[in-house]
């Protein structure tokens, strides 16, 4: 018998989930493991090792592996990534102001070159003299290059020879902008793959790690990645174009969505650890960002889900604001690591702290929260100042007491700067130990999160009495209050989606009538015209109280907290190739992209050898991406003004879209 078992892994901020999945027989699997920060590898490694056990299946038995990971998306959000240099073909200094280009490119170099094209493809003549002389000095200086030419998406014919000069020279990877997107707008096509070439050496990093541990575990199966925009690529594509992984994760879950509820039209809600994810589902796809994914404050060419992300998790920092007579709680933006977590791990070093805490006859303003390093290798902390230096030196890889540690409050900022740096963690009271209080969640330790709810009630409202007269009584007011920022954060994504950005649910006084259901002669009601999905672990405790105060049908999938693997190995593999035809003057009809630009007489002819390349390239970038049985669909779009009476063909854009499954190795 042969079967085809595929392995869906998703890198997620606190725990890397693994699917295993049959396409006759749907979820065969699912297991976790905490996500490693410092390597994702470890992370992966367990998670496939520990669903294979769930599974009962030899190893031998997988014929995919499918990824989906937010380390592009984390290493621009942090500023993260290689040294690259920037080449600019036939643009000028001036051309840095645009589209935070300036901003992007930091210290990093950049080489102007004379050279590029019109509109139409034709060309200025390229010059190299600039880049042949500094050439051997960069390449000792930087991990990669990035190539934008002047309109190279119409003829990239000069992005092209510089990419071959520098790698005959060099032996470094080279991104240009060609390969990344067809749309005009240089600067943010340049931008764009400036930041590709940061990533390439990381994503590089993270699929050799995947493809060893595969290896060594006799996986011979073909390795995938997840796209921005949900569809599929090969393991190689991904190495050459790593910026298309940003919002893989989400991408992910989306897809996951749409397998395991079968819904077409849907808001999607993904609760995770650190953040909430929203994204509207329509005719069973996700609506698409169609000015480019903005990560890490840069809007990018590259076309990704429309998901919103707010800072909002099981794991979320509770704050305690007690300014008011009624001490109000909110949630985030922060991730902590849970008490109940750090105790799993750490054992008496938390548990006796807060045991001491409670016995003090005074209230600290640090009770209930701990320090510890992230675990990341040392060179990433190089650059400190003293005063961080010292500080960090000593916290340990065992939480640190914060009331032990900041002995002067200047102390805090300098704490919260490693915590930015990415080298330490805070430990402390979160949604998800409110939880365990509540005997709603149990994976980790119970004892932890109690004694952490009972230091938090210690505190006094504004009439002097403790904030909470049990611990299950202000766990749930933590619930509660998550369940209303998560409606907020779901309602701002919807009304976005539906033009109405300004408003804000936090502060809108007719919205909070309605979601309290506050009497009146005028009532207030609001709902959602389709069904919200709740994915995450978390999400069967969450979201049913989430889709009732919002008036919507609740639709959590048995699979919830394992959707983002579901959704990595369920999707189809997609290729989109544009190819131009502009006619710059009577008669004359130019077909530009997909090859060498070619003139044409009649407008039928030059649209018929543009769809004809649209669609080879369009199937040869599939089947590069590891589709099987490939699929090719046409679409015109065409600009032809009636000018004095009389049609001229500005410009046509033919559209061809590639897509099929990706090819599984089947094992017998």
């Amino acid at each position: 018998m042969t079967l085809h078992y595929m392995l869906g892994i998703d890198t997620g901020g606190t725990y890397t989930d693994a699917a295993l999945f049959s396409e006759t027989d749907g979820l065969i699997a699912k297991a976790k493991a905490l996500t490693t920060r410092h390597d994702l590898s470890i992370g992966i490694s367990g998670a496939l090792e520990n669903v294979l056990s769930a599974s009962g299946l030899p190893a031998d038995a997988i014929g995919l592996v499918s990824l989906s990971t937010t380390l592009a998306t984390n290493a621009l959000v942090e500023g993260q990534g290689g040294r690259a240099a920037l080449v600019m073909i036939g643009f000028g200094p001036e051309d840095l102001r645009r589209d935070g280009l300036a901003d992007a490119l930091g210290a990093d170099p950049v080489i102007f070159l004379p050279g590029g094209h019109d509109v139409h493809g034709n060309e200025t003549p390229l010059d190299m003299t600039a880049l042949e002389a500094i050439l051997p000095e960069l390449a000792a200086n930087v991990s990669s290059f990035a190539v934008a030419g002047y309109f190279a998406v119409r003829n990239p014919s000069h992005e092209i020879r510089v990419r071959d000069f520098i790698r005959e020279k060099s032996h470094l990877p080279v991104t240009c902008s060609h390969e990344l997107s067809s749309k005009l707008g240089g600067p943010k096509r340049a931008l764009t793959t400036l930041l590709n070439a940061r990533l390439v050496s990381m994503i590089d990093r993270l699929v050799g790690a995947c493809e060893d541990h595969l290896k060594h575990r006799g996986i011979h199966a073909p390795l995938m990645v997840v796209r921005g925009d949900g569809a599929l690529i090969s393991a190689a594509e991904a190495r050459l174009r790593p910026i298309e992984t940003i919002l893989s994760g989400p991408a992910a879950s989306l897809v996951g969505a749409r397998y395991l509820t079968g819904l077409e039209d849907a808001v999607v809600s993904d609760i995770g650890g650190t953040t909430t994810d929203v994204a509207v589902m329509e005719n069973g796809r996700p609506r698409l960002d169609a000015d480019g994914a903005v990560v890490g404050g840069y809007r990018t060419m590259v076309e990704a889900v429309a998901m919103r992300t707010y800072g909002l998790g099981g794991d979320s920092e509770v704050r305690f604001d007690d300014r008011g007579l009624a001490p109000r709680i909110d949630l985030g933006p922060r991730r902590f690591v849970p008490l109940s977590l750090a105790a799993m791990l750490h054992g008496e070093a938390v548990i006796g702290t807060l045991e001491r805490q409670l016995r003090s006859a005074h209230v600290g303003r640090h009770d209930g929260r701990f320090a510890v390093r992230t675990g990341v290798p040392d060179h990433l902390s190089a650059g400190l100042q003293p005063q961080e230096a010292t500080l960090f030196a000593r916290i340990t890889d065992i939480p640190v007491a914060l009331d032990q540690l900041l002995t002067v409050t200047q102390q805090k900022a300098t704490l919260d700067r490693l915590v930015a740096r990415g080298l330490v963690h805070i430990c402390g009271l979160t949604p998800s130990d409110a939880m365990h209080v509540l005997g709603r969640q149990g994976q980790w330790n119970l004892q932890a999160a109690d004694l952490g709810m009972q230091v938090a009630m210690r505190q006094k409202d504004g009439t002097g009495k403790p904030i909470a007269g049990s611990p299950e009584e202000l766990a749930q007011r933590i619930v509660d209050r998550l369940t209303r920022q998560s409606a907020e954060a779901i309602l701002s994504a919807c009304l976005a989606e539906d033009g109405l950005a300004d408003i804000d649910p936090a502060r809108s006084v007719l919205i909070d009538r309605a979601l309290n259901r506050q009497t009146g002669i005028a009532r207030f009601t609001l709902s959602l015209d389709r069904p919200l999905i709740g994915l995450g672990a978390s999400a069967p405790v969450y979201y049913p109280a989430i889709a009732e105060m919002l008036s919507a049908t609740c639709a959590v999938p048995e699979a919830a907290d394992v959707a983002n693997a579901v959704g990595a190995v369920v999707g189809q593999v997609r290729s989109t190739v544009t190819i131009f035809v502009t006619s710059p003057e009577e008669g004359v009809f130019i077909v530009a992209g997909g090859g060498d630009n070619r003139r044409f007489a009649e407008e039928e002819a030059a649209l018929a050898e543009a769809e004809e390349r649209a669609s080879q390239n369009a199937l040869e970038h599939a089947r590069a991406s590891g589709a099987a049985d490939v699929v090719v669909v046409l679409a015109r779009e065409i600009d032809a003004p009636e000018i004095e009476g009389r049609r001229k063909l500005m410009e046509a854009r033919i559209i061809a879209t590639a897509s099929g499954r990706p090819r599984v190795s089947a094992s017998v």
